[in-house]
Formats: C-alpha cells, sequence, structure tokens
C-alpha cells in the first residue's frame, strides 16, 4: 500500500474527510473485490487513479474501507464492484459500471451522463454520475435551527423547486430560475400567502433521464441518491454547489418563520426492473436493497409501481434510511418528511405486509428526528391501504379520503352529506385512536398527482397526450365537473361558476379540523391543460405561471385571507377533536337548525362552531344544490349579531368581507346562492 493510503476503517459510511484526508467506506456483502476510482472531472473518459481494495487489509466484516491522504472537499469519485453476476440468486456484479456511493452528499455530472449506458453491458466510465466528497463542517448555519412548529395551525403548501420558477415571466434571472437560488427570490410571495411550510416534491437526486423519450423525470419520484440534494436544482457548477445552495435556502425560509418538510422516496429507486441500470445499488448488493420474488430471484417486486420496491427492513438499508433522515435533519436543518407510498416500507423482504415494520417504528421513536415532522402516503401500488390504521402516535397521513369526498360534494353527487361532516370534523371515523391528534390527518383538495384545482373543476376527463402513452396514464377516477364545457371556456357563466367552485373548495378545506396543505398555483388557478400526471412534462404544463392578473388577483386575495383566517381562529388549532367531550363545540344544521339532512338526495350542510373561551363563534353554510337555498341562522343573545365574512357567490373583494361586514340585524335566515359557501362570525 503507497504511503498516501491507510487501512481506514468501517464507520461512518460514505466519504468523510478528517486528519488531513478522507475515510471511504462502502457497504458489499458478496462482492469479491471493490476499486475506488478517483475523477478529475465529471466527464472523463478514465480514472485519474484506480484504488483497489485489498479484501484482507480493507474489509471488515461486510464494509469496504480505505483512508486516502490528501483527499479534499470536492474530490469526484466511484466505485467498481466486481462479483458474482447470476441474477436467478439475486447477485447482480457488474465491475465494468462505475457506481454511486449511496452515502454521497452531492453528485457531479452533466450532458456525459446516459441512463440507457448504464443499462446494457460495457464500461460506463464516462457516462456515469460521480459521486463528491463534502465535509458539512464547513458551512455557517448562522445559528439556525428546524423551527419544530406543532401540526396545529400548520398551512402546508406543496411545491416543485423547478417549476416554482422555471417560467420566463417569474422575474427570477434566467441562470437561477428553477433552482434553489430561485425560491429564495420569492420567499416574500409565500410569506404573503400566509403558508407556514413548504412540502417540496422530491430533491434527492433523481434519474431526469427516467421518463418517455424525448422526455424529462420532472416530479423527481426516481431516486438514486437518498443523501444528496438534486444538482438540477442548482444554479452553480461547482461539485459542492447544491450542497450549499440547498442549505442556503433552508436558512433563508426559516429566517421567513417557513419550515421545510421533504417528499422523500425510500419505497424505490430509478435502477427500475432487471431491464434497468446499474447504477449504485444494484451494483453493490442487489440482494439486500431490493425485494426479489421469492421463486425467481432475477425479477423484482413492484409495489411501486416503477418497476422495483425498496427492502426497507433489511437491517443495512433500514439504517441507511434512518441515517439519511438523520442527515438531513443535523446536516440540513429540514422540518419534516412526507414518505411517499409509506407502505411499501411496512413490507419483509419477500412483500408480506408486517404488522409492527421495524423501519417505521425507528422513524416513529428516534430521538434526533423526535421534534419533526412525519407524514405518511398510507398507501401504496400493490393494493396495501392504510388510511386511518397507519402505525404509531406520531405519524400523520396524508387523507385521500378527505379530497375524494370534498370532491364528490361539490360536484354535487348524491349521498357526500354525511361523509362531508365526518372529514370536516377531522375525520374521527377514519381516526378513531383515543391518542390521536386531529391534525395529524393532512387535508387536501388537490396534490402533483392529479388535477389543479383549476382543471378540477374545468375537465371531466384527463388529457395526458403530451406523456406519449395514449392516455393510458394517471387516475381515471378523478371526480372532477367541468362545469358545462371541457376545457377553457369563452362563457363567461361557466368561467364565473368554475371560480366560485374553486372558491367553495377552499372554504371547506381551511374550515376543516385538520392540517391543510395547497397545491403550488392553486391560488392562481394554475392550470395543467387537463393533465392529471404531469410527471415527465418540465415545461409550462407543469411550471407556475407568474401573470397574476384579473381574476386569479382577486382568486389570490381571497386565499390570502381565508389562510389568514384560519390561522386567526383556534377553533382550527385544537388538538382534541370537535366531536370530542373535551373540544369546542360543533353543531350541525341543515337549511333548518338542528336538522341536517342525512338523505342521499341532500347537497346542503351547515355547521355552527363555538369556542366561549376565546370568544370565537363562527356558522358555515354550504350549498352544492344547482339552485339558492335559505338556511336559518342560530339565535344570538341579545345586542350580538352575525356578520359575512365569506360569500362565494360576490365578486372580488366582497367575497371576502375584512373587516367582516353588513351587520345582519333581526335577520332570521341568510340566502346561499347555488352552488355557494358563506361563513358568518359573531
Amino acid at each position: 500500500m503507497t504511503t498516501d493510503l491507510l487501512l481506514g476503517r468501517s464507520y461512518p459510511l460514505g466519504a468523510t474527510c478528517h486528519d488531513g484526508g478522507a475515510n471511504f467506506c462502502v457497504f458489499s456483502r458478496n462482492a469479491t473485490a471493490i476499486e475506488l476510482l478517483l475523477f478529475d472531472h465529471f466527464d472523463d473518459a478514465k480514472p485519474a487513479r484506480v484504488i483497489p481494495l485489498d479484501p484482507g487489509r480493507n474489509r471488515t466484516f461486510y464494509y469496504w474501507h480505505i483512508f486516502v491522504k490528501g483527499i479534499q472537499p470536492g474530490q469526484l469519485y466511484g466505485y467498481r464492484a466486481h462479483g458474482p453476476f447470476a441474477p436467478e440468486r439475486g447477485l447482480r456484479f457488474d465491475g465494468e459500471k462505475v457506481l454511486i456511493d449511496p452515502y454521497t452528499h452531492a453528485v457531479m455530472y452533466g450532458d456525459n451522463y446516459d441512463r440507457e449506458a448504464a443499462a446494457h453491458p460495457g464500461d460506463t466510465i464516462a457516462h456515469a454520475i460521480k459521486s463528491v466528497v463534502d465535509d458539512p463542517r464547513g458551512f455557517n448555519w448562522e445559528g439556525d435551527l428546524p423551527l419544530q412548529r406543532p401540526f396545529a395551525g400548520s398551512v402546508i403548501y406543496e411545491l416543485h423547486v423547478g417549476g416554482f420558477t422555471r417560467h420566463p415571466n417569474s422575474g427570477v434571472e434566467p441562470a437561477r430560475r428553477g433552482t434553489y437560488a430561485g425560491l429564495i427570490e420569492k420567499i416574500p410571495y409565500l410569506q404573503s400567502l400566509g403558508i407556514t411550510a413548504v412540502e417540496l416534491l422530491p430533491v434527492q437526486q433523481f434519474d431526469a433521464q427516467e421518463a418517455p423519450s424525448g422526455l424529462t423525470n420532472y416530479w423527481g419520484y426516481s431516486p438514486i441518491v437518498f443523501f444528496a440534494p438534486h444538482r438540477g436544482f442548482c444554479s452553480s457548477s461547482d461539485p459542492l454547489g447544491p450542497v450549499k445552495e440547498f442549505k442556503e435556502m433552508v436558512k433563508a425560509l426559516h429566517r421567513a418563520g417557513i419550515e421545510i418538510i421533504l417528499d422523500v422516496v425510500f419505497n424505490h429507486t430509478a435502477e427500475g426492473d432487471h431491464n434497468g441500470p446499474t447504477l449504485s445499488f444494484r451494483g453493490l448488493e442487489n440482494r439486500a436493497y431490493y425485494i426479489l420474488e421469492r421463486f425467481n430471484q432475477s425479477l423484482y417486486t413492484n409495489y411501486s409501481g416503477c418497476g422495483n420496491s425498496v427492502n426497507a427492513n433489511h437491517s443495512i438499508v433500514r439504517r441507511m434510511i434512518m441515517d439519511c433522515l438523520r442527515h438531513w435533519v443535523q446536516v440540513c436543518h429540514v422540518d419534516g418528511f412526507r414518505f411517499d407510498l409509506a407502505s411499501v416500507l411496512a413490507r419483509d423482504e419477500w412483500g408480506h405486509p408486517l404488522k409492527d415494520p421495524p423501519i417505521l417504528w425507528e422513524i416513529e421513536s428516534d430521538p434526533i428526528l423526535a421534534g419533526t415532522k412525519i407524514i405518511a402516503e398510507a398507501w401504496d401500488a400493490g393494493g396495501l391501504y392504510q388510511v386511518g390504521s397507519f402505525i404509531g402516535h406520531r405519524w400523520a397521513e396524508w387523507n385521500g379520503q378527505y379530497r375524494d369526498d370534498v370532491r364528490c360534494f361539490v360536484k354535487s353527487d348524491p349521498g357526500t352529506t354525511s361523509k362531508l361532516s365526518a372529514r370536516i370534523a377531522g375525520s374521527r371515523d377514519l381516526y378513531p385512536q383515543p391518542e390521536r391528534e386531529p391534525n395529524r390527518s393532512i387535508n387536501f383538495v388537490t396534490c402533483h398527482d392529479g388535477f389543479t384545482l383549476n382543471d378540477l373543476v374545468s375537465y371531466n376527463h384527463k388529457h395526458n397526450e403530451a406523456n406519449r402513452q395514449k392516455n393510458r396514464d394517471g387516475a381515471d377516477a378523478n371526480f372532477s365537473w367541468n362545469c358545462g364545457i371541457e376545457g377553457p371556456a369563452d362563457d363567461t357563466a361557466i368561467e364565473a361558476l368554475r371560480l366560485r367552485q374553486i372558491k367553495n373548495f377552499l372554504v371547506i378545506l381551511f374550515t376543516s379540523q385538520g392540517t391543510p396543505m395547497l397545491l403550488m398555483g392553486d391560488e392562481v388557478r394554475r392550470t395543467q391543460s387537463g393533465s392529471n400526471n404531469g410527471y415527465c412534462q418540465d415545461n409550462e404544463i407543469s411550471w407556475f405561471d407568474w401573470e397574476i392578473d384579473g381574476g386569479k388577483e382577486g382568486l389570490l386575495r381571497f386565499t390570502r385571507k381565508l389562510i389568514h383566517f384560519y390561522r386567526k381562529h383556534t377553533l382550527f388549532q385544537q388538538e382534541k377533536f370537535w366531536t370530542d367531550p373535551e373540544g369546542p363545540d360543533v353543531a350541525w344544521h341543515g337549511v333548518r337548525l338542528n336538522q341536517p339532512d342525512w338523505s342521499a338526495d341532500s347537497h346542503s350542510l351547515a355547521f355552527e362552531l363555538c369556542n366561549p373561551a376565546n370568544g370565537e363563534h363562527l356558522h358555515v353554510m354550504l350549498n352544492a344544490y344547482w339552485e339558492p337555498l335559505d338556511f336559518e341562522l342560530p339565535l344570538l343573545p341579545e345586542g350580538h349579531y352575525w356578520r359575512r365574512v365569506v360569500d362565494t357567490a360576490r365578486p372580488s373583494p366582497e367575497d371576502f368581507a375584512d373587516p367582516p361586514e353588513a351587520l345582519l340585524v333581526g335577520q332570521t335566515k341568510y340566502r346561499v346562492e347555488a352552488r355557494a359557501a358563506v361563513i358568518l362570525t359573531t
């Protein structure tokens, strides 16, 4: 061994700078030989240096390690792993492939990267993604720490880092459009909107080439490096630019009082099925990282719908996931995580659902993660649906049933009134656990996956032709209504109805018990032209259009006021369900007081909320019928009167009265126009 090489040690995994060099460590149980490759440039056709790791000296148990003197942050590297190629036994070693370090904090690549090259025989050195040595000690956080806001009172804004500022009219300089730096410039907009947290679509390094030919993986649900911020969202070409710029974004958002929740994808990777590329995990220890078909280990189970399923409860993989989450919290200061298809993480090595999945309990109970928000998408593509039954006490859940029931009520489907009342009151029927907090239901009407709010009221059918899959992709059950014509309409009556329906959705969302989540751009009628699956549309179909004028300005004002109203009232921040004896008073009405109509033909509902301790008294009336209805109003003590805050049938700015106006002296009824929502306060 040359003088600049030492044996190294088996921990920590990854590349760690100290004592004038770096320790490299990688896991592989079945490799017969490992080579560390050092590069001067990301597109080099050959490495500057190849360092073989001696199986006798540079291996401890299943960990291969070496210390290289003189290594500095920014050094590019990769691995080659030699061993048996025996797919029938679950082994897929290929010594010609350059592999990404699963623990690297950054990667480097350019136009040289070629996904197809990694899926076929041959050397991939010139076409591979390179790992980058990082030293987290070099960043100045200036005292920043995660904010640790409670769920109660939080308002989440689901946002795509690239799409938020990539549009030419974003006002961001071209070099910073679609980047972490570009997002920083738009923080004043987020503050004015009133949200308290951004939930970022995947920023873990993903493979943008995993998409139909000629298109780009836009959403980012195609991870390949769990610890590294996505390079495509960085404005700098420096090897460690994504790490620094991501941290600067986190620091700036925290200064503005906004939390950062990452949408993390631990259920599958970009390596896909048995025909996919060998980029990292597959070439290092395929049998550990993935769930394989029990009776044909050359094939991958596919509970993710993306070709493979991560073996999350394998001890090595479980440790990697925990190390990764701790890294994002301790090193990058993020505030929480939303786990994509979290039910995959509830499966064992053969794909069977576990009653007590070790990885999920470990996330729940980990002391480093104790102050973070953890949110589950409590289902997977294999049919495991766990909304209301997901494990633990800390986990919040995306409430998909809330989305569907609210949509069905607003579009006037029969038999929806009773269901709507349950969703408004925190979905106690779904979450009967005595210790459950209502704010752990993440309420949403739209999200990245599906129609935008504008398209929900503008299209009866999905229009995904641009994805080049003959419109077969995307969900068919959208519970949408186009209000009379498919797509854009010149008819002013149809456009007025659509705007009213959008406001109706927002009123229900921000008067429900639970934590509301708003999709990026819904506040300004962002449209995807009927696409409900924009995962491969990195263009104006998906981007935020910053030309906000006309009706968009009015809706933006309405949304801002409604969010402020939600955050102002403690009624929506209770940690007890409204329907619990200890909670605030809730009374259900119909057009007549104390007579809610639960019949299949009912399209109206009213509810009264009262929290005397804080002087809050609200009355909300919802009319999904196609004709006006007169709602009886609760009687008030002498000298007290109902005042109108919201009436979605009124034009802007009358749709939201701030401060509340129009004292309803002596009025015992209020006419709610067809398909409209009204909020009154005392």
